[in-house]
């Protein structure tokens, strides 16, 4: 088995707010080895995008990160100072933000950006940077570099400012690229030409993809495996067949039986009922349990951990074969 290239263990985020503490991100683990897809999923607000930004040293204040560790290629990274982050982002971690728009300066070519970009990481000559810059463009699919090199950021389309904000994130060959929201408001034949511009680079060069969306059916066609999340924690994770197959936690399978489907009858789609709970008023027990119809008292009193769930691993009494911690057996 390849060892992971990126490694989150029990990763914490916290916000103070008028009435104490409030959890963000709560005992967050996953792994993503060289060449491998991992999506994650979930609701707006599950915590996503934070878990993205924890990990490249993105977090803005007053988010902080207070418990947990993050090591990547065998090293912690979690507690380098602000320098020597720096020279890890961009260099070796690529990050694809959700709005191109924010991530390009609109006072600056796009070549001389790319070329900057390019000059901060690699010791390159400024005719090596440019040519560099030029077999990007190609690369993500740009016609006419050449002319496209000495453009705006206003002068490109929404599509194509995209493939820009990935030719930025791969300009210095990252062993890991983390992209959020990559294809939001993008129509479908774009959304597919990106989607597949990542595959590509995950098979060619082996580096490592984290794929952050709300869209359970590009995760599908994209990710090798899938965490779902839900209010802040990861509620069931594994390979992504396994869960659009056979999901195991009931919210995973309330958000495929939410997806519509081709062909079949025109049956009514499932909901699931109420909302995710604010993150300052998180139940003490199982988060999703105020909206589960498999809730049992176990789920309203204590927190599940990922536990064994034939083919995944889902944070759920429902799989619990181990005493609960009053000392009573829950469904065992």
């Amino acid at each position: 088995m390849t060892e992971p290239l990126l490694r989150v263990e029990n990763l914490r985020v916290e916000l103070p707010g008028r009435r104490g503490v409030v959890t963000a991100i709560d005992d967050v683990s996953f792994a993503v080895a060289p060449g491998e897809v991992l999506g994650i999923v979930g609701e707006s607000g599950a915590g996503k995008s934070l878990t993205g930004a924890a990990i490249i040293g993105l977090l803005e204040p007053p988010l902080h990160l207070v418990g947990g560790r993050i090591a990547f290629a065998g090293r912690r990274i979690d507690n380098l100072p602000g320098e020597a982050m720096r020279r890890i982002r961009g260099r070796q971690i690529g990050m694809i933000f959700q709005d191109p728009l924010t991530s390009l300066n609109p006072l600056y070519t796009i070549g001389r950006q790319l070329i900057e970009t390019i000059r901060t990481h690699l010791d390159l000559a400024p005719a090596s940077a440019r040519e560099r810059a030029l077999a990007l463009l190609h690369e993500v699919g740009i016609a006419g570099a050449e002319r496209r090199l000495y453009q705006y950021p206003h002068q490109f389309s929404g599509g194509m400012r995209q493939r820009i904000v990935i030719a930025l994130a791969i300009a210095a060959n990252p062993r890991l690229i983390i992209a959020d929201e990559p294809t939001t408001a993008l129509d479908v034949s774009i959304q597919a030409q990106i989607i597949a511009l990542l595959q590509r680079l995950s098979r060619n060069s082996g580096a490592a993809v984290v794929l952050i969306s709300h869209d359970m059916g590009l995760i599908a066609e994209t990710a090798h495996r899938v965490a779902v999340m839900y209010a802040g924690r990861v509620v069931e994770i594994g390979p992504v067949r396994e869960i659009i197959s056979h999901p195991r936690h009931p919210y995973t399978r309330g958000l495929m039986n939410a997806i519509p489907r081709i062909g079949g009858g025109r049956d009514r789609l499932c909901q699931i009922e109420g909302a995710m709970p604010r993150l300052g008023e998180i139940p003490a027990g199982c988060p999703f349990g105020p909206r589960c119809a498999e809730a049992s008292d176990a789920c309203r009193r204590w927190r599940p951990q990922l536990l064994p769930a034939a083919g995944t691993d889902a944070a759920c009494w429902l799989y619990a074969r181990m005493p609960a911690p009053t000392g009573e057996v829950v469904n065992g």
